[in-house]
């Protein structure tokens, strides 16, 4: 089979978050396309205890085991305080083979459309052994959000989703050889 498996992976864990209507809005863009299998991976579910503070293990287990199982990754997040969730960085800390010779794309969403928290990611991900993608997907509060909660984004924002699959597909068929 020639199609890759991409996992939309939700980063933030906290009430009343706005990624879940993200994470969807790709997942139905990308599943239009055809030419990969996508999911939506919601970090809250594994229920990640903080990195070293828990010897229950049960979580981290099941969370390592559910990205080995994909060849690349979009990471959808928001910004908080110019840096990504803690969430997402704990779920990013909690794995380290799983991540190693895939690729990522960014959706990020806040009021500047999460560029400072995608450049924080960008750095993160080099040292996981992530090949992120170039172009990226950036929400604005104000403008994809209805009162900063209701999803409602711009059609210009599909441009730069599709182009951010498009390089996403392929390097995780090119990086799928490295791990072979």
């Amino acid at each position: 089979m020639n199609q890759v498996k991409i996992g939309i992976i939700i980063g933030s864990t906290r009430e009343g978050r706005v990624s879940p209507q993200v994470a969807k809005w790709v997942k139905e863009n990308a599943d239009k396309r055809n030419d990969a299998l996508y999911d939506i991976i919601d970090v809250k579910t594994y229920q990640l205890p903080l990195l070293g503070e828990s010897n229950d293990l049960t979580g981290v287990t099941q969370w390592n085991e559910t990205l080995n199982s994909y060849d690349g990754f979009v990471f959808v997040t928001g910004e908080y305080n110019h840096s990504i969730p803690g969430s997402l960085k704990n779920a990013l800390d909690s794995a380290k083979e799983p991540w190693n010779n895939k690729a990522a794309g960014i959706v990020s969403y806040g009021s500047v459309g999460g560029a400072r928290a995608a450049e924080h990611l960008r750095g993160i991900l080099g040292e996981l052994q992530i090949a992120d993608v170039r172009t990226h997907v950036a929400l604005s509060m104000f403008t994809d959000f209805e009162n900063w909660s209701v999803f409602k984004p711009q059609d210009l924002h599909l441009t730069n989703l599709n182009q951010m699959l498009d390089q996403l597909n392929s390097w995780s068929k090119a990086l799928k050889t490295v791990r072979s």
